[in-house]
């Protein structure tokens, strides 16, 4: 596969679009600068964000389709004009008109596909510093070029040997064509690969909930959700929508009890039906899902020392700058030094006095868990909760440390919880004291994968508001917030809970709290450039990378006086 410039010069108009999405995807810095957090710093966060993208040009019209659009509080001018730069910076890019669905053998086929290392400034010698690039080609099953783009790939160059893998930032020309930029930052061997993990065809677009009601000797269950469609318009129903953030969540009314005699809230199950036997041929494991796009040359290149003389890293990543890398098994973030806290003792002086509050799924809980497995000190007290829901607190009295965990509000899939202990994130930050001895984690959006961006948007919102108050009254807490990770993928999972979804929540995430002076944990490179299988949660060796950034943050490493 040869590099014809010819065929790019009209590219480069497309790419200052395309630079909106590098705007959100490229928000990695783990340490910001805290602000003064008044009441005006929302206002900030979100004049930012327009501003930011207010540069690239106006934006074309976004049509609001929104799911159940008129529940809860209406948006301020502000708040409907982020929405707006929001969706549209994540919009998927649009395929020709045709009938849909289109027939297999059209689509895009990871197999026909291609992809080749390009010379680095017209020669094949690479230093550590310099920007390595893969362009990829997508054809269909017919083995045709494809002439369009929208595929959802994703990058990763690794040395396996030498435990060291960074995430690559995937550019669509929007012709069939695709680039794969990778810095290059250590020395030896590496190895381009590059994943197919939807076509362009495949847009799955999912889950309902029910509640059980009970009064003495009666019981009902009925079906519950954020918005309720209007099937039947003479059934009433019970409103349980939050009095303080506003989210909505209605419940169809029992026909012999009253509202109020509500118990439990439950994952009802997933819709049925939701693609066609032909529509169902675009997600195929091992055809269409997660596969990897082979070389049409090398793969792989040698990596020689860097150059004397030549700019620092930092300096060469203008264009894209990872939240990090690893390298001999071990995370080395570029938002500051990552400290390895390899035993409990290390872990239990960082924690000592600490209060660490855990907010979220269970990609969260899973740090909890951690910390309580491996910390032999720490002790879980037993609060007689239910395995997978909470809440959770464990405590070690001889050095003060109170880990908690508590899983968000509705939606949430686990399994049955009681309505006592249906908590809002944004009412429980509310009722911290906060300071610099307490740590926030927060790690909120697996469940919400079933429902549309906005519905995301608006629970971050409400969770930002909540974070602006806490740093306002007690600026020394520390808060850090885990993004999305890839996880395994089949046909059921794709149309559920695909990485495509959790990317759009991810790339929601960043702009929003940007400026927030919070730490963002990068869940979403951690695994993508890690060798290890997707998992939704990770397997220990990255989840213990994790909690070392965490702890990094929590006790930073004293810098020596010169």
């Amino acid at each position: 596969m040869c590099r014809n410039l010819s065929k790019y010069a009209p590219l480069f108009l497309l790419l200052a679009l395309s630079g909106l999405i590098f705007l959100l995807r490229n928000i990695h810095t783990l340490e910001v600068s805290v602000v003064c957090h008044t009441a005006s710093t929302l206002f900030q966060l979100q004049n930012s964000i327009h501003t930011a993208f207010a540069q690239k040009g106006p934006l074309p019209p976004y049509h609001n389709d929104t799911f159940c659009s008129h529940l809860g509080l209406e948006l301020t001018p502000d708040e409907a004009l982020e929405d707006r730069y929001l969706l549209n910076a994540i919009a998927w890019p649009k395929l020709p008109a045709r009938p849909a669905p289109a027939p297999l053998r059209q689509t895009s086929d990871p197999v026909h596909s291609l992809f080749a290392i390009l010379p680095s400034k017209g020669r094949r010698e690479w230093h550590v510093g310099d920007q390595l690039e893969a362009l990829v080609q997508m054809h269909d099953f017919q083995g045709r070029p494809k002439r369009y783009g929208g595929d959802f790939l994703v990058a990763r160059l690794h040395s396996p040997e030498l435990g060291a893998g960074v995430a690559g930032r995937v550019v669509d020309h929007l012709n069939g064509f695709y680039s794969a930029l990778f810095p290059l930052l250590w020395q030896g061997t590496v190895e381009v690969v590059i994943t197919m993990v939807h076509s362009s065809e495949a847009r799955p677009d999912r889950v309902f909930f029910k509640s059980l009601f009970r009064s003495g000797f009666l019981s009902e269950t009925t079906l519950c959700n954020m918005c309720l469609p209007p099937n039947q318009p003479q059934e009433p129903l019970c409103n349980y929508t939050d009095l303080h953030t506003g989210e909505p969540w209605y419940c169809l009314k029992p026909k012999m009890l009253s509202c109020d005699t509500r118990i439990n809230h439950a994952k009802g199950g997933y819709q049925k039906h939701l693609i066609t036997n032909k529509e169902a041929l675009l997600f195929q494991s091992g055809v269409n899902i997660k596969v990897v796009i082979h070389a049409s040359g090398p793969d792989r290149i040698n990596v020689l020392p860097k150059k004397i003389g030549t700019q620092s890293l930092l300096q060469f990543m203008e264009e894209y700058t990872p939240s990090g890398y690893y390298y001999r098994g071990s995370w080395r973030s570029f938002g500051g030094t990552t400290s390895q806290f390899n035993d409990s003792s290390s872990i239990t002086q960082c924690l000592t006095g600490k209060v660490i509050h855990m907010y979220g799924d269970s990609t969260v809980r899973q740090w909890f868990e951690y910390l309580n497995a491996f910390v032999p000190e720490i002790k879980e007290f037993n609060l007689h909760s239910p395995k997978n829901v909470g809440p959770f607190m464990a405590v070690d009295s001889k050095h003060n440390i109170l880990l908690k965990y508590r899983c968000h509000g509705p939606p949430i899939r686990f399994s049955t919880v009681s309505t006592s202990e249906l908590r809002y994130v944004a009412n429980e930050l509310d009722g911290l004291p906060g300071g610099p001895d307490t740590v926030v984690v927060l790690s909120i959006w697996a469940h919400f994968s079933t429902f549309p961006v906005e519905v995301y948007i608006r629970r971050m919102r409400h969770i930002r508001r909540a974070l602006v108050r806490l740093l306002d009254r007690s600026p020394g807490t520390l808060v850090v917030i885990r993004s999305a990770n890839l996880q395994a993928l089949d046909q059921e999972v794709s149309l559920y809970n695909s990485d495509w979804f959790s990317l759009q929540r991810d790339r929601v995430l960043r702009p929003m709290f940007m400026g927030l002076g919070v730490v963002f944990v990068d869940a979403w490179e951690m695994t993508l450039a890690h060798n290890l299988p997707h998992q939704l949660h990770p397997p220990p060796a990255i989840i213990k990378n994790m909690m070392d950034l965490i702890l990094s943050h929590v006790c930073p490493t004293k810098k020596k006086k010169s």
